[in-house]
C-alpha cells in the first residue's frame, strides 16, 4: 500500500528556513560572471569577504546575460540580457496609444498582406519617440524603459523648465537621474556667453558632446560614435536606431578642403583664392557642408553637417545574444512561422518540389523568383547614390575565403 504523502510545511510549520534552496524561485539566475555556478551552488558556500570590481561592474569584454536553472524546457535555451536598471512599472500613458487592428498582420491598407510572417502576439502599446529632438534645454532622465516596439531602450525624460515628458532613444549607459540636453536648435547663450563671443570648437566639444545630447554633426569631434542619425538637416533620425548600431565620423569636408587648398595654394606659389576657378571653389564649397560617416554595416557615406545625431551607442548592446527559448514566445513577439521554400510544392515556390532534398540547381531566391541571398541589389546602376562613398560588403551568395 502506498504511504501518503505527507507536506513538508505540515511537519515543522515553526521552523523558518532561511535558505533559499527551499523557497527559490521558479528559475534561478545563472551567475553571468561563472556561469558553471548557480544561486543554489552559492547559498551552500561561505560568503566572500569583498565583492570583486568584474562581479558589481561591467569588466572589459565581458557579456552579462541571464540563464536559467532548466526546469521547463521553454527556459533550457533561454537567454536575456542583464537589465536590471529598466523601468518595472507601465509606461507614461499620454505619450502612447494602442496598437490594433489588421496592420498588426502585415497588411497595408487594402487588407493585402504586403509583409509576411506577421500575426498575433501580445497586446501592445506604442510608444511615441521623439526623433526629432528640436526642443532646446535640459532634460532630466527619470527612468529608462523597455519598448516592446524596438529593441533599443527609451528614456522618459522631463523638461526642467517647461516640465513636459517626452521618450527619447537611451543611448548605451545613460542611467535614470542624468540630464541630457538637445542643441539642434542652437547653442544656447549662456555657453555662447562663457566663450566671450568666440566660436570655439574645442571648448563646444568639451562642454555638449556628452552621450544622450543631440548635437549638429559638424559640431561633433571626429572618433566620435552617434547614433538615431538624420539624413538630412530637416528630418529625424533615421539610421542607427537599433540595440547596439552606431556610427563614427570620420572625417569633415572643412578640414579636407582646408587641407587641399593650402596644398594647392602652397604649390602655386602665393596663389590667392580669387584665382581659383569658380568649378573648383564650387566644388569646395559643396564638399565642406558634408561630413563622412562610416556605419555599423561597413557603408562610409556622406551626411549634411547640418544634420543631427545623439552621442553614444544605441542602448541594449547586447541584445544579439538573445535567445527566445522556444516557438511560442516568437509567437508572442508577433512572428508567425516560416516555411522553407523546399517543403513546398514547385508551383508554391521556385525551391520546391522535386525528389528529396533538393531545389533543383537554383541559386537562393524568393517565392516571386527574385535572388535572395546577401540582399539583392535593385537600384538601376545608372542611378546611382552620390552620398554613398563606400557601399556595404555584399558576397551575393558566394561563399567567403575561411567558410566552408
Amino acid at each position: 500500500m502506498l504511504q501518503p504523502r505527507i507536506p513538508l510545511r505540515s511537519l515543522c510549520r515553526k521552523c523558518q528556513i532561511s535558505s533559499p534552496a527551499l523557497r527559490r524561485s521558479y528559475a534561478q539566475v545563472i551567475d553571468p560572471v561563472h556561469p558553471s555556478t548557480s544561486v543554489l551552488d552559492a547559498a551552500h558556500a561561505s560568503p566572500p569577504l569583498s565583492e570583486p570590481e568584474d562581479r558589481t561592474g561591467a569588466a572589459k569584454g565581458e557579456v552579462k546575460l541571464r540563464r536559467y536553472t532548466p526546469r521547463t524546457p521553454g527556459i533550457r535555451h533561454l537567454i536575456r540580457p542583464l537589465n536590471d536598471h529598466l523601468w518595472k512599472g507601465r509606461s507614461w500613458k499620454p505619450l502612447t496609444f494602442p496598437k490594433k487592428g489588421h496592420a498588426k498582420g502585415g497588411r497595408n491598407n487594402t487588407g493585402h498582406v504586403v509583409v509576411r510572417h506577421r500575426g498575433g502576439g501580445h497586446k501592445r502599446r506604442i510608444r511615441t519617440v521623439d526623433f526629432m529632438r528640436q526642443g532646446g534645454g535640459k532634460q532630466f532622465v527619470e527612468r529608462i524603459e523597455h519598448d516592446p516596439g524596438r529593441t533599443a531602450h527609451i528614456a522618459l525624460v522631463r523638461d526642467v523648465q517647461s516640465g513636459e515628458r517626452s521618450y527619447i532613444l537611451a543611448a548605451e549607459g545613460l542611467r535614470a537621474g542624468e540630464t541630457v540636453e538637445s542643441f539642434r536648435s542652437g547653442l544656447p547663450k549662456a555657453l555662447l556667453k562663457e566663450m566671450g563671443g568666440h566660436v570655439d570648437q574645442g571648448v563646444i566639444a568639451s562642454k555638449t558632446a556628452y552621450k544622450g545630447n543631440c548635437l549638429k554633426l559638424g559640431m561633433i569631434p571626429v572618433g566620435t560614435p552617434i547614433f538615431n542619425i538624420a539624413p538630412t538637416k530637416d528630418s529625424i533620425g533615421k539610421i542607427c536606431r537599433s540595440a547596439g548600431t552606431h556610427g563614427i565620423i570620420v572625417g569633415k569636408g572643412e578640414d579636407t578642403v582646408q587641407k587641399e587648398m593650402i596644398k594647392l595654394i602652397g604649390d602655386s606659389g602665393g596663389m590667392k583664392m580669387s584665382a581659383l576657378s569658380p568649378d573648383q571653389l564650387r566644388k569646395f564649397e559643396k564638399a565642406a557642408n558634408y561630413v563622412t560617416v562610416r556605419l555599423s554595416s561597413g557603408e562610409v557615406r556622406l551626411i549634411d553637417k547640418e544634420a543631427v545625431a545623439t552621442i553614444g551607442v544605441a542602448s541594449n548592446v547586447n541584445f544579439k545574444y538573445t535567445s527566445l527559448g522556444k516557438a511560442g514566445r516568437s509567437r508572442w513577439l508577433g512572428i508567425r512561422p516560416t516555411v522553407r521554400g523546399l517543403a513546398m510544392n514547385a508551383s508554391d515556390h521556385p525551391h520546391g518540389g522535386g525528389r528529396g532534398k533538393s531545389k533543383g540547381n537554383r541559386i537562393p531566391m524568393s517565392p516571386w523568383g527574385i535572388p535572395a541571398k546577401s540582399g539583392f541589389k535593385t537600384r538601376p546602376k545608372n542611378k546611382i547614390n552620390p552620398m554613398v562613398v563606400t557601399a556595404r560588403p555584399r558576397n551575393q551568395g558566394r561563399r567567403r575565403r575561411g567558410y566552408a
